[in-house]
């Protein structure tokens, strides 16, 4: 008990830090939790909607394909949309064009804000350390007034200053390692959503070569 008491008084002693990372790691909580639901089994779902759609896209079948883009309109059923709606018609240099633009918007969406991640983890250390540094020149201050001297004197204040390095340091670890895994995440599904339309513009053009277009 009297550790936890401890470890509480320096923290709320340091509160010009510790509050401000614990608002920057709630933020970063929330941001990570709202990314791994987004980004849920998305790639493969784009996989099974492109299955389902070559058979009737080689046959010529573009109204049934375009049936069958799933009812959960998520980045991979709005590019395949897009895509083959425009498939009976339109050249495969079009298709290609539409595939790299729907791409490059739904893009976008899955990065969402994990771009406070990247800053959260080059900034927190830095608070941290501010709040290190300013709870030392406290300490040395407080030994300067007492007239006395020695570490035992200041051991207490830098001990509650390093707190705020330590706080600065678990949050930029956290927020560092989940951006780059949500930033290699997003890059595989879009390069699965990308394969897979590729595949339907494969299948758009034995479909039309069937019909005689």
């Amino acid at each position: 008990m009297q550790d936890q008491f401890t470890l509480l008084a320096m923290f709320m002693k340091g509160w010009y830090a510790t509050y401000p990372l614990v608002a920057i790691s709630v933020i970063c909580v929330t941001i990570i939790l709202e990314r791994i639901w987004a980004l849920w089994g998305i790639g493969r779902r784009a996989m099974r909607s492109a299955e389902r759609m070559i058979g009737p896209l080689r046959q010529g079948k573009f109204a049934d394909a375009l049936a069958l883009v799933g009812s959960r309109r998520g980045p991979s059923e709005r590019v395949f949309q897009e895509l083959v709606s425009e498939a009976g018609s339109a050249p495969r240099q079009r298709l290609e064009e539409i595939d790299e633009e729907r791409r490059f918007a739904e893009l976008l969406q899955l990065r969402g804000f994990i771009w406070v991640l990247a800053t959260s983890g080059a900034s927190a250390p830095f608070i941290g350390l501010f709040g290190t540094v300013v709870g030392i020149l406290v300490a040395f201050q407080s030994m300067a007034i007492m007239g006395t001297g020695g570490f035992s004197v200041v051991a207490a204040g830098i001990s509650e200053a390093l707190i705020s390095t330590a706080l600065g340091l678990i949050v930029a670890i956290i927020a560092v390692i989940f951006y780059n895994y949500f930033s290699q995440r997003i890059e595989r599904i879009n390069a699965t959503i990308h394969i897979c339309a590729a595949r339907l513009i494969d299948a758009a053009e034995t479909g039309r070569k069937a019909n005689g277009d």
